[in-house]
């Protein structure tokens, strides 16, 4: 077999799409088009805080590794939050920035990170991640949201783990949305049901719309949506219209939006990803405030979908206690880290250490207030 050459690659564009999603497996938010969305809308530039590091393997001029690594300037957009760390770095006269993080930019969905056919190739393509890293003189390396594997592949190559918790949401094969209603407890049967007659009171309607049959206006719509809500968070900047009708576009097998209208007029929208027999909810937007209306736009009518087309899983996105009364349950995701500086490696260690047995009683605890029937 001849040997692997490396590439650091800058523009995605440069990568043949075909080579890089037959590395991806079909995951939509790690395919070439994911990707080069984030990129040629302007969304994960350097601008943004965001240069394309791409670490790529290739024997006879085909690709067979890749690892899609950024350059960072800030810690925006990641869902791993190490500003606390930056903060440390700054009060002792030390430089946190520029990092490398390996990651989807803006999408907090576990899944695979060394994109190879091989262990093998899995394993070189970190080793020359760490190496660049001390290379390029950067304070450190960050994998974020590794599924089980590449956390084991980060950890043997002597990375620190780190762990958080999602919400997911499991189907063993219910019959309809009442079938889910009936696995849980009567006091969150009864909360969702309520939620949901609130939501028909005030006149509206929530439908599903797949990729293939979403229009432009309806993807414009979403984006307006979401971009309104950014703002009154006051969020930094993410994503914006350009990317959304991009991924509209060129994965319309993989997005369905979620669209709430009331008298005739569209109010709300969510988008989530179809990636097998998962469903990931990302985004969402509003311009009206109704009781529930978030809940059935996220959640409950995604559910349904899933229910009507027996996905297994769904993630409801970052974050969100809530949605444990609502039939999620506690996932732990992971992450990896490397620091250049000694000291603060092994406090970053210690502090790790303790925050891992923290996290494991909050999940115990979690797991105690299932809403399910006992």
């Amino acid at each position: 077999m001849p040997r692997a050459t490396l590439k650091i690659i800058d523009n995605l564009a440069d990568i043949p799409a075909p080579e890089w999603d037959a590395l991806a497996g079909g995951d939509p938010t790690l395919s070439h088009a994911f990707f080069l969305a984030l990129q040629q809308s302007g969304c994960a530039m350097p601008q943004y805080g965001w240069q394309a590091q791409f670490i790529t393997l290739w024997q006879d001029e085909h690709l067979v590794g890749a690892m899609p690594l950024y350059r960072k300037m800030n810690s925006f957009g990641e869902h791993v939050f190490d500003f606390a760390w930056a903060d440390a770095y700054q009060r002792h006269g030390l430089r946190y920035y520029p990092k490398l993080v390996c990651t989807v930019p803006f999408t907090p969905v576990t899944g695979r990170r060394l994109l190879a056919a091989s262990d093998e190739m899995r394993s070189l393509l970190l080793k020359h991640a760490l190496q660049y890293a001390k290379d390029t003189g950067v304070s450190s390396l960050h994998c974020l949201f590794l599924n089980e594997a590449d956390a084991l592949e980060a950890q043997t190559q002597g990375m620190m783990l780190r762990q958080d918790v999602q919400f997911h949401w499991r189907n063993p094969g219910y019959r309809d949305f009442d079938d889910f209603l009936a696995s849980l407890s009567r006091d969150k049967r009864k909360r969702i049901r309520q939620e949901r007659r609130k939501i028909r009171e005030a006149g509206i309607e929530v439908q599903c719309v797949t990729g293939h049959q979403a229009t432009a206006e309806q993807w414009s719509f979403f984006a307006s949506c979401y971009l309104h809500t950014q703002r009154l968070h006051n969020s930094p900047h993410q994503l914006n219209e350009d990317f959304f009708q991009r991924i509209g576009a060129a994965l319309p097998q993989h997005t369905l939006l979620v669209i709430a209208t009331r008298d005739g007029r569209p109010i709300a929208s969510a988008l989530n990803y179809v990636n097998g027999d998962a469903l990931h909810g990302r985004s969402w937007g509003t311009f009206e405030f109704h009781s529930g209306l978030h809940f059935e736009t996220c959640y409950y009518k995604a559910i349904e979908y899933c229910i009507a087309h027996n996905i297994k899983t769904f993630e409801g996105g970052a974050g969100g206690e809530h949605k444990l009364a609502r039939g999620f349950l506690p996932v732990v995701t992971r992450s990896a880290h490397w620091l250049e500086h000694p000291q603060f490696a092994q406090a970053v260690e210690d502090y790790l250490a303790q925050e891992a047995d923290a996290m494991a009683e909050y999940v115990d605890d979690l797991k105690e207030r299932s809403p399910f029937k006992k």
